[in-house]
């Protein structure tokens, strides 16, 4: 099982670079450092998935992709300068949410590559609300296999 979950791992990455090479990826280790970094301005974290899947778990500080993305400029503090890091499951929900912000003229927009299960499969925390959990949304059965 580890094998074919690394060798999907591998294609679905690939296919996420392919399908949106104007996409910058942000490793979810890079993520992490930035996060945990003291003086630099934090990204703010949007959350491509549905809300059903939102509402099991999700990065902490991370809110939920509006259904109008011209209505993130109603956000206090959000401009087209900041730094938006877009997740979904694995990274393709996001990535077409990051190429819909680029074209809307927001600069620094980045997709967390893996996506929430590969941050959990890390080792890293998830979030509901403020209470911290150890369980995400497998999206369906076939998604679900890749997560730990």
């Amino acid at each position: 099982m580890f094998l074919l979950r690394r060798v999907a791992w591998v294609f679905i990455k690939l296919l996420i670079k392919y399908k949106f090479p104007e996409v910058q990826q942000l490793t979810t280790r890079d993520l992490a450092i930035w996060l945990g970094k003291e003086g630099v301005e934090k990204p703010k974290l949007l959350d491509g998935r549905k809300q059903e899947e939102y509402l099991v778990s999700h990065l902490q500080d991370a809110k939920l992709v509006p259904s109008c993305l011209e209505d993130l400029v109603k956000w206090e503090g959000l401009d087209f300068s900041t730094p938006i890091v877009v997740y979904c499951s694995v990274g393709y929900r996001s990535a077409k949410i990051a190429t819909r912000l680029q074209s809307l003229g927001y600069k620094q927009v980045f997709n967390l590559q893996g996506s929430i299960f590969e941050w959990v499969n890390e080792g890293r925390s998830l979030y509901r609300g403020e209470e911290e959990v150890n369980k995400v949304h497998p999206y369906n059965k076939f998604w679900g296999y890749l997560v730990r």
